[in-house]
Formats: structure tokens, C-alpha cells, sequence
């Protein structure tokens, strides 16, 4: 392993230095935060103690992670095989996810040091104990799955033995807890019906969320595979990628089914024509993440064509980072005509984050067997 570490490093792009310095100004940026407090590197305030961190670090982040749990639901309880060649990318990706996730609430927590009481003093009445307890599990869970390519890498035939005889119950597990934690973000906001606008607060906001969260995996794997492919120069599985696919006009069908009923029944339904800003967001949000999404994955020249399913996932992303913005922070009403913009220092310690994510996954796929055929020989076989 030293020897190809050695040969990374000689290989080294020169957007290894941008990625780099990137990483050390989110570092050096995250060190001044906790000396100097929060308020120093952030223009969060009581009006918005919420801010670019938790729009984009926590709901997008986790919300972008749940690729791992649509594929490894897919692979090992779908029994869907022929899937088996995009699941450990997609397991690796959303296990940086998360990883940044928790990095990012580090750096945004009050305390960050006693995040542990979580485990200790327990507070079952509040939606964020349920959401902090599946993160942790999760996260757990997404580094047993990762693990067997530590085990192959490193010849541990016996733990590898092991970490495969759980396999199935460890990913139901895990579906079980993105399903919870996924919806249990959209949770959060039902606790504030005269603040969130009209347009998105719903007594389904868990079902809203948890739908996005399965469409936006889907797309994320896409992403990742067309992107990596490019970047160690492999071959792009297009029919895999464009059956899996598929999928996602029913998903987002569905999503947009529910939110335009929603809408009727809560006698809402004039507000989709108001002169509003909020207006003008929400119908961007639909058509750029849910109406061309369905109307591109719909049909099959996307669906055999890696730079249109590309495309059209992206759309997928844009639109449910915009929906996570416009519910948590864009959408909200302003109090006391108090504005919210992201200080340069939120920004770097958010962009180091994403740096370091884009490193790691750099850095494994060169030194793991990411891509490779995955050693199978000691498994229990799966259902």
C-alpha cells in the first residue's frame, strides 16, 4: 500500500493542490470558530439560527447520501444483482455524505464537545433525538458496508467472513433508518406552520421528503458513476445506469401527484399563481426538479444516452437542493425585516467540506478495489 501511495502522490493533478488549499481554509476557518465562538465566522442570529450549514451541509447532504440505501435496498432485499457493479460507488458516496454531515454539524453545534450527551440524556418527545440517534446508526451501518474493501485490501479473510454473513439484516437495518431520518428532516418544519410558507408546509412533509430523498439517490448515482467513469477513465455502464432510471419518473410523479392534492385540499391552491417571490421559487423548484426531470427520464433515448441521463439527474439535484433551501430558509418568513446572506467564512468552511469529501473518494478509488469485482468467495450467498 506505501508503494501505491507513493505513486498517488507522484500522479498528483494540479486540482489536487486547489482541492488541497481548499481543505486547509475550511480547517484553518473551523479552528477560528472554536476559538473565537460561533458568531465570529457566521452571520446567524436569532432571527436566523439556521443558516447555509443546515440548508446545505445537513438536509442537502444527507438527502444527497441516500443513494446507499436505494442500492443496497436494491442489490441485497430486492435481490436486483445485476446492480452490483454502481453499489459500492454509491455506498462510498453516501458514506462521505454523511461523514461531511457530521463534520459540518460539528462546526455549527453551540457545544460540539458534548454532542455525546445525544447518547445519554435522552429526550424522546424531540424530533431531533429520533434524527440524531438514525444519523449515528446510519453512519455506523454505511462504515460496515464500506468496510469489506478495507478487508479485501488489506487480505482479512476472517472479518470479511463475518461483515458478509450480516450483510442483509445490516443493510435492512440500514433502509430502515434512512426511511426514518429522511422523513423525520421533513418532520422538523411541521413544528412551524405560521413561519414556513404555505407552499411547502404540509402534514406530509415526511412523505415529501422521504420521496425527493429516493429520487435524488437515484439521480446521485448516476452523477457519480458518469462522473468517476470520466475520471479513471472506465467504461460508463449506460444500461445499468439507464435501468435504474426508469424509476425516477414514478417517483417524482408520485412526489408531484401528493403535493398537488395536498395543495387542494388545503384550499392552497391560488397561491401557485400569486405574485409572490415564494411563488416564482416554488415553480422553479417544480420545473426544474420534478416536471423535466420526468418529462427527460421518460424516455428511453435519455435513458440510453450517459451525457442526457447526466443532465437530467442534475436537474434532479438542483431541484431538491432547492427544495431543502426553500423549506428550511428561503421560504420562511422574515422576522423583524431581519435578511440572512452567508458570511465568506460559512462558504470556506462549507467548500473545504465538499473539498475533503471529493479527496477521500479520490483517494479510495486509487487505493481500494472501488470498481473492481468484489471477493465473494467467503459470503454467505445473498437472497
Amino acid at each position: 500500500m506505501i508503494k501505491q501511495i507513493s505513486q498517488a502522490r507522484a500522479r498528483v493533478p494540479v486540482s489536487a493542490a486547489i482541492l488541497g488549499g481548499l481543505i486547509s481554509l475550511g480547517l484553518l476557518v473551523a479552528l477560528y470558530r472554536f476559538l473565537r465562538g460561533l458568531g465570529a465566522i457566521s452571520n446567524l442570529s436569532n432571527a436566523y439560527p439556521w443558516g447555509l450549514w443546515i440548508s446545505f451541509d445537513l438536509l442537502c447532504g444527507v438527502a444527497l447520501g441516500a443513494g446507499a440505501f436505494m442500492m443496497a435496498g436494491t442489490v441485497y432485499i430486492l435481490g436486483l444483482e445485476r446492480y452490483r457493479p454502481i453499489l459500492r460507488p454509491a455506498i462510498l458516496t453516501g458514506f462521505l455524505g454523511y461523514v461531511m454531515v457530521v463534520l459540518a454539524l460539528l462546526v455549527d453545534l453551540g457545544r460540539p464537545e458534548r454532542i455525546w450527551h445525544l447518547m445519554i440524556y435522552w429526550n424522546p418527545h424531540s424530533v431531533l433525538f429520533e434524527v440524531g440517534w438514525c444519523v449515528m446508526l446510519y453512519t455506523t451501518v454505511l462504515a460496515l458496508e464500506f468496510s469489506p474493501l478495507l478487508f479485501e485490501r488489506l487480505g482479512l479473510k476472517t472479518p470479511l467472513k463475518l461483515i458478509h454473513a450480516i450483510t442483509v439484516p445490516l443493510v435492512i437495518l440500514g433502509v430502515v433508518l434512512s426511511t426514518l431520518h429522511q422523513s423525520s428532516l421533513g418532520s422538523m418544519f411541521l413544528a412551524m406552520p405560521e413561519k414556513l410558507n404555505a407552499l411547502w408546509y404540509s402534514s406530509l412533509m415526511p412523505l415529501f421528503f422521504f420521496l425527493s430523498a429516493a429520487a435524488v439517490g437515484i439521480a446521485m448515482v448516476i452523477v457519480e458513476a458518469t462522473v468517476s467513469a470520466r475520471a479513471f477513465k472506465r467504461e460508463i455502464e449506460v444500461g445499468l445506469l439507464g435501468s435504474l432510471a426508469r424509476a425516477v419518473p414514478y417517483i417524482l410523479g408520485l412526489y408531484a401527484i401528493l403535493k398537488l392534492v395536498d395543495l387542494a385540499v388545503a384550499g392552497e391552491l391560488n397561491l401557485l399563481f400569486a405574485a409572490r417571490v415564494e411563488t416564482v421559487l416554488f415553480w422553479i423548484e417544480i420545473a426544474v426538479g420534478v416536471i423535466a426531470p420526468i418529462l427527460l427520464f421518460a424516455q428511453p433515448q435519455t435513458r440510453r444516452s450517459a451525457s442526457r441521463m447526466f443532465w437530467a439527474a442534475l436537474l434532479v439535484i438542483g431541484g431538491v437542493v432547492l427544495n431543502r433551501f426553500n423549506v428550511s430558509l428561503l421560504a420562511l418568513a422574515h422576522r423583524d425585516g431581519a435578511w440572512y446572506l452567508p458570511h465568506w467564512m460559512e462558504l470556506a468552511v462549507t467548500v473545504g467540506i465538499v473539498a475533503g469529501g471529493i479527496t477521500a473518494y479520490w483517494l479510495v478509488a486509487r487505493l481500494f478495489p472501488l470498481f473492481g469485482v468484489e471477493d465473494r468467495g467467503t459470503e454467505i450467498p445473498a437472497h
